[in-house]
């Protein structure tokens, strides 16, 4: 696949398939879409791609055929930074700034100045100033991460969860589709995320920092999907919503995917957004907070390292 999708823009492949399974039976889809990794996809990777898209098993065939390629613009994509070696940066936090809202009816940062440089001038040579601004804020503000402590008493904290499960993590995209509240494991079923961090990309991000962002029908992870993650062995589950967890009033306060994927120990980072720039595997990610002492949430820098892209 020599060829990746360009900056802000996805390959998707439509097709028509003819599946024969080894224990007899087929089945047949006409114009089938699906993205992929870019143009030059070939019909075995692209069959391989579709049997894992819809969890198949025991196939044993699959023929491709009125195969067209459509080069299409990420909604909403934000911008990216080319790294060097063919790879390319993709920014997915939101920015943090002065009076913002991340949850509904929770207090927003207060960002001030603790040092000003007219002030500064005062404690340095002349021409010499500096600036040291103080902030005051809730741990969950912005695009944040969950370690075991924020849910369990007694469990690892900021400073007890290893880098090797925040940074540099081989990464899968979940896309889930429009009007899908609970994100189950039915849905998750096709996608490998053993030693993964595996994100789910619903675009309920484009709602972020308006009244419909805190919405009952905020997609989320159900109880058997976050469980399914457990069993499947995922690092770390991200999502572009307000919550991995359903917060609608039918939910009664219940946080099961928080409950099942915390006592695995699997971070959880929440408010995500730039998903779409991303494609369905190739990347790597990170979400490392600082290392604080006692607390079991905090701000992270969310990206992803796109490998072999496009310059």
């Amino acid at each position: 696949m020599a060829e990746q999708a360009g900056m802000g823009e996805q390959w998707r492949a439509q097709f028509d398939a003819q599946v024969s399974f080894a224990n007899g039976g087929g089945l047949r889809t006409e114009g089938f879409r699906l993205d992929v990794p870019g143009q030059e996809i070939t019909d075995d990777d692209l069959a391989a791609l579709f049997v894992r898209h819809l969890g198949l098993l025991m196939v044993a065939e699959v023929r491709i055929s009125a195969k067209t390629m459509i080069r299409e613009p990420h909604k909403g994509g934000r911008a990216v930074a080319t790294a060097g070696g063919g790879r390319r940066l993709v920014e997915l936090s939101h920015v943090i700034s002065d009076g913002m809202g991340t949850l509904p009816g929770w207090p927003g940062p207060r960002i001030t100045d603790w040092l000003t440089y007219a002030a500064s001038r005062e404690r340095y040579a002349p021409g010499t100033e500096f600036h040291v601004a103080r902030i005051d804020m809730i741990a969950n503000t912005g695009t944040y991460v969950d370690t075991p402590a924020h849910r369990w008493a007694g469990r690892e904290d900021l400073t007890g969860v290893s880098l090797d499960r925040l940074a540099d993590l081989p990464g899968v995209v979940v896309r889930v589709p429009a009007d899908t509240r609970a994100v189950d494991r039915l849905m998750l079923a096709p996608y490998e995320v053993a030693g993964r961090a595996v994100l789910l990309h619903s675009g309920w991000d484009a709602h972020f920092g308006t009244a419909r962002y805190g919405a009952p029908e905020a997609p989320y992870l159900s109880e058997d999907g976050a469980q399914a993650l457990v069993d499947a062995g995922a690092a770390l589950v991200g999502i572009d919503s307000i919550n991995i967890d359903d917060m609608g009033p039918a939910s009664a306060g219940v946080r099961p995917a928080h409950s099942i994927l915390l006592a695995a120990g699997i971070p959880v980072v929440e408010h995500l957004t730039g998903l779409d720039a991303l494609p369905p595997t190739g990347f790597r990610f990170t979400a490392a907070p600082p290392m604080v002492a006692g607390m079991g949430t905090f701000p992270v820098r969310a990206f992803a390292v796109v490998e072999g892209a496009a310059a």
